[in-house]
């Protein structure tokens, strides 16, 4: 049985994020892992997991900014939006600009509307969309806001095909939670006149976790190794540190007086470093949404 704690993964191509929880399970020992936001499987990188008592960050980490590497292909759509879609229309491409994917990109960078893809898990009507859209349906899906805070253009490469050029694009991109990196390749190629798609795509970070603390599967095999849960709080939240009667009150659920760490969430932890809970502040006090550690 792994302690409590937080798991950065490395996913591979071609898993899904529950096959990637249901290995955990079978390396931590325990049932209790689950992640913070899903990756498509086709993308790889920086997958959030939680491990025992970690489980009860995930909720609030899912909310954290993110960062990607993409790879966009611009001539050709997909009713996916990505790589693992149907072809749709074949434009060529050859005739845009390199400037005119910078003004692009420019463009759908700061806070904008976004409409997701088709095949997504939002729920219309009480049905997933993308169940919808494997029976054929087209639904209504409602835009909404996302920021994304950088799109920036690393290269642009002219590929040639049978019936013209596609015109790949390379980016990094920074962006809120709930942004569709693959609703951006389709925007960036329907503003340019020749419709888009994403064809590769790997997470770097997820709030304040990288890949660079990222381990793959076959390393959790060798050596199961997760962040503390004290560590993980630490490293993704303002820190409060309580005096004992304010961690017995906390333990206990009941409000103390608020902090100057800003309204949270912000991490609640005893003298002796032990993490107690995350908490919110209110007018006039502090109140506990996630207890780690009960009276």
């Amino acid at each position: 049985m792994t302690d409590s704690g937080v798991v950065i993964v490395d996913k591979p191509a071609d898993w899904t994020s529950h096959d990637v929880v249901a290995r955990t399970r079978r390396l931590a020992g325990t049932r209790k892992v689950g992640h913070a936001g899903t990756l498509d499987p086709m993308a790889t990188g920086v997958l959030v997991l939680g491990i025992g008592k970690g489980t009860k960050l995930l909720g609030h980490l899912t909310l954290t900014e993110k960062a990607y590497t993409a790879t966009l292909r611009l001539g050709l759509t997909t009713n996916t939006d990505d790589a693992e879609g149907e072809a749709g229309t074949r434009t060529d491409a050859s005739a845009v600009a390199d400037e005119a994917v910078l003004a692009g990109a420019a463009a759908l960078t700061g806070t904008i509307s976004q409409v997701p893809p088709q095949f997504s898990a939002i729920k219309v009507d009480g049905r997933r969309a993308y169940k919808s859209a494997r029976s054929g349906e087209e639904v209504e899906l409602a835009s909404r806001e996302v920021t994304v805070s950088e799109f920036a253009v690393e290269d642009v490469r002219r590929v040639d095909g049978p019936d013209g050029a596609f015109v790949d694009v390379d980016a990094r991109v920074t962006c809120s939670s709930g942004t569709y990196i693959r609703a951006l390749a389709r925007d960036l190629g329907a503003a340019l006149g020749v419709g888009g798609h994403l064809i590769a795509l790997r997470r770097t970070r997820v709030g304040p976790y990288d890949i660079s603390q990222a381990r793959t599967l076959e390393q959790l095999a060798e050596e199961f190794t997760a962040v503390p849960l004290a560590q993980a709080v630490a490293s993704a939240f303002p820190v409060r540190v309580l005096d004992s009667d304010e961690v017995r009150r906390i333990a206990h659920g009941n409000r103390i007086s608020p902090g100057e760490q800003g309204p949270g969430p912000v991490g609640l932890f005893a003298q002796d470093g032990t993490v107690v809970a995350l908490a919110e502040d209110r007018p006039g006090y502090a109140k506990p949404i996630v207890v780690f550690e009960a009276a």
